[in-house]
């Protein structure tokens, strides 16, 4: 029988990092798991590694990089494809970046925490991880940090998203369970019944992202079908992160981050932020959010005009997207069981 939990890994020559992460996961002290690598391409030798190493880990080798979006989308259904329908509402997939480290008790807790079951997705306390896998390789200790990563998105008025506690040390001010809007797609375990319902076509995680909010993107759409999001404190992890932002950050502090991360993520960023926008914010809601929308969309457009004019190409981007994005929009709000106001609610 095809294990309760798949773990999906999309690799892309990240053979620094995946024998941390396998190592971790073959420690957890849940056991009822599978591991599917799906690799974009890579020239690192990861297939023969995995041979030689975990030959029990499934791997599916894409021959070049189709991006987050779409390789966690073949790793769903695949694992989709190995469950009974009638058995999705207690089968699981776990999505993971490969630069994570789960604590021994990571699956345990989480799954501790399944029975509650108008809850589409679960995610842990992630804290930050340095050492070996980062610039010097000469280092061979691995810091696992108590500074925070993600406990959970928590969204804002003018409807953008951040990872809740960011750049906070961790002092227990986290560690109560709680529903939250999503949780980062860094480290995430999705009900499989509730993916199904998220469907469009073939995709769960929205293709045309590439990468880049597509987990914010299905968080929202979760919340238009009436899904909570859970987050477990006791179900700890650590993250490698290259581009690092504290949730509350200063204007010139923000400026600061956005200009130290590469221009091919500011690109998927700013041009996957606004189609976001369009799938998923209501009419009323927009209204409502005028001020603080408008606002924030032209401070975000002058910003690009004149320190990133090379991505203007993801408004132009969003001009060619919009059609789809529409159809999209439309395929969501029809199946919607929540009022504007309750979903509202979460932009404080």
């Amino acid at each position: 029988m095809y294990p309760r939990i798949s773990i999906n890994i999309v690799s892309w020559n990240s053979m620094k990092f995946l024998p941390d992460l396998l190592a971790s996961i073959m420690q957890q002290t849940y056991k009822d798991f599978n591991i599917l690598v799906i690799d974009n391409g890579s020239s690192d030798n990861v297939e023969a590694y995995l041979k030689e190493n975990y030959p029990e880990v499934t791997m599916i080798r894409n021959a070049r990089n189709l991006g987050f979006s779409v390789a966690h989308n073949q790793g769903i259904r695949y694992a989709l494809d190995h469950w009974d329908e009638e058995d999705l509402e207690d089968r699981y997939v776990l999505v993971t970046n490969p630069d994570t480290i789960f604590s021994e008790t990571f699956l345990e807790e989480l799954m501790a925490s399944v029975h509650e079951k108008q809850a589409a997705s679960f995610g842990g306390k992630l804290l930050r991880a340095f050492g070996s896998n980062q610039e010097d390789e000469t280092l061979k200790e691995i810091v696992k940090s108590d500074l925070i990563d993600t406990t959970g998105l928590r969204c804002q008025k003018n409807r953008t998203v951040f990872d809740r506690g960011a750049g906070e040390l961790d002092k227990q001010q986290y560690d109560q369970e709680t529903e939250v809007f999503g949780l980062s797609g860094a480290l995430v375990l999705y009900r499989a019944s509730a993916l199904r319902q998220a469907q469009y076509q073939d995709e769960f995680f929205d293709n045309d992202f590439f990468a880049y909010k597509e987990d914010v993107d299905l968080a929202w759409r979760f919340q238009h079908l009436g899904f909570k999001a859970l987050y477990v404190p006791l179900a700890v992890a650590h993250h490698y992160r290259g581009i690092y932002g504290k949730e509350n950050m200063g204007f010139v502090e923000r400026i600061k981050n956005r200009l130290s991360k590469s221009g091919v993520r500011n690109f998927y960023s700013t041009r996957n932020h606004v189609l976001m926008l369009i799938k998923n914010l209501r009419l009323s809601n927009a209204i409502l959010a005028a001020p603080r929308l408008i606002i924030s969309e032209l401070v975000r457009f002058f910003y690009v005009l004149f320190f990133e004019p090379k991505n203007l190409l993801a408004y132009l981007g969003v001009i060619k997207g919009l059609a789809k994005m529409l159809r999209k929009r439309k395929h969501t709000l029809d199946k919607t069981s929540r009022s504007a106001k309750e979903l509202r609610a979460w932009f404080k």
